[in-house]
C-alpha cells in the first residue's frame, strides 16, 4: 500500500512502502510490482467504519511509481467526514490512481539516505450521490514527504492536501494533512533478505477537514481539526510484508455533526514481485 516501510533489500527490487498512516519517501524500484490488501477502520461510540482495500503498484523507474486501488465496503459505517486516514491509500468509497516521484536523494553514512518524494493522485467515487448520508465527489490529492532512512533509524515529515470538486453542488470538505513518523529498527532485527526483518514506528497525523456542501449550501456544523498518534509495527519476510497499527486522538476540535472518533486502526498485507 505504500503502507509498509523502509529500506528493504530484495533481489532486483527496492521497497516501495512506507509507514502505515503517515507519508514517507520510498518508492518501488524499476520493474518492481506490489500487491496490497489493507483493512482500515475508524471507531466511534456508535460503531466502527471498516473498509477493505486492495492496491497494485508498479515501479516505472528507480524513482517513479504508479498505483491503483479499489475498496470493498464492509458495512458498518458511522457518518464520519472524509478525512484521509492513510497517506498512501484512500479510506473512502472510491477508485484511486496515485503516482509517486522521488525528486531528490542523497546517500548519508553507511546504508542511509536523505530523500524527498512527491505524490499526486485522483479519486473517483463509486456510485452516485451521498454515501451513508455524506456527499461524495471526485478529488485531487497532492502530498510531499522528506526525511532520513537508514539501517537503524527512520524519520519522515509529510504534508498534503485533498481537494474535492463539486458534483451537483455537493462535495465533502477539503482535507489538509501533516504527518511525522519516527521508526526504529533494533540491531537484532537488522536482518538481510531473505531473513525476517522487523521495525517499529511511532506515527503522528494531524488533519484539517473543511466544511461540506450539500445542494449548494455550506454545512456549517461539519469539519474540524484533529491530531492522532499511535504505534505501528512492520514485519518483512522474503516477498511478504505485514504491518499493523492503531492511533488515538491527541487533540480533537470537530464540529457537532461529526461523531466522536475514538480510534483508528489499520492492517496491511503486501506481496512483492518483480520483472527482470
Amino acid at each position: 500500500m505504500c503502507a509498509l516501510g523502509g529500506l528493504w533489500s530484495a533481489p532486483l527490487a527496492a521497497s516501495g512502502h512506507g509507514p502505515l498512516f503517515g507519508a514517507a519517501t520510498p518508492v518501488l524500484g524499476k520493474g518492481g510490482w506490489s500487491f496490497d490488501a489493507a483493512l482500515m477502520g475508524r471507531g466511534t461510540d456508535e460503531a466502527i467504519a471498516q473498509t477493505l482495500r486492495t492496491m497494485i503498484g508498479f515501479g516505472v523507474t528507480e524513482d517513479v511509481q504508479i498505483s491503483a486501488s479499489l475498496p470493498i465496503d464492509l458495512g458498518t459505517h458511522p457518518t464520519l467526514s472524509g478525512g484521509r486516514m492513510m497517506a498512501a491509500m484512500s479510506g473512502n468509497r472510491d477508485l484511486e490512481v496515485l503516482g509517486g516521484w522521488r525528486v531528490h536523494k542523497r546517500p548519508v553514512g553507511i546504508g542511509g539516505r536523505i530523500e524527498t518524494t512527491l505524490f499526486a493522485g485522483w479519486t473517483i467515487p463509486l456510485g452516485s450521490g451521498a454515501h451513508h448520508g455524506r456527499p461524495t465527489a471526485p478529488a485531487l490529492s497532492v502530498t510531499a514527504a522528506t526525511g532520513l532512512a537508514s539501517r537503524t533509524h527512520y524519520f519522515w515529515l509529510g504534508g498534503g492536501h485533498q481537494q474535492f470538486f463539486a458534483d451537483d453542488r455537493s462535495r465533502p470538505g477539503h482535507v489538509s494533512t501533516l504527518s511525522v513518523v519516527y521508526g526504529y529498527r533494533p540491531p537484532a532485527w537488522q536482518a538481510d533478505y531473505p531473513k525476517p526483518d522487523v521495525r517499529l514506528f511511532v506515527e503522528v497525523n494531524a488533519e484539517r477537514v473543511g466544511r461540506e456542501w450539500l445542494s449548494g449550501v455550506e454545512l456549517s456544523e461539519t469539519g474540524g481539526r484533529a491530531v492522532f498518534v499511535g504505534p505501528s509495527v512492520l514485519a518483512l519476510y522474503k516477498a511478504y510484508g505485514l504491518e499493523a497499527g492503531i492511533q488515538f486522538p491527541l487533540y480533537r476540535d470537530m464540529r457537532i455533526w461529526e461523531p466522536g472518533e475514538r480510534f483508528r486502526f489499520g492492517v496491511n498485507f503486501a506481496y512483492f514481485f518483480w520483472t527482470k
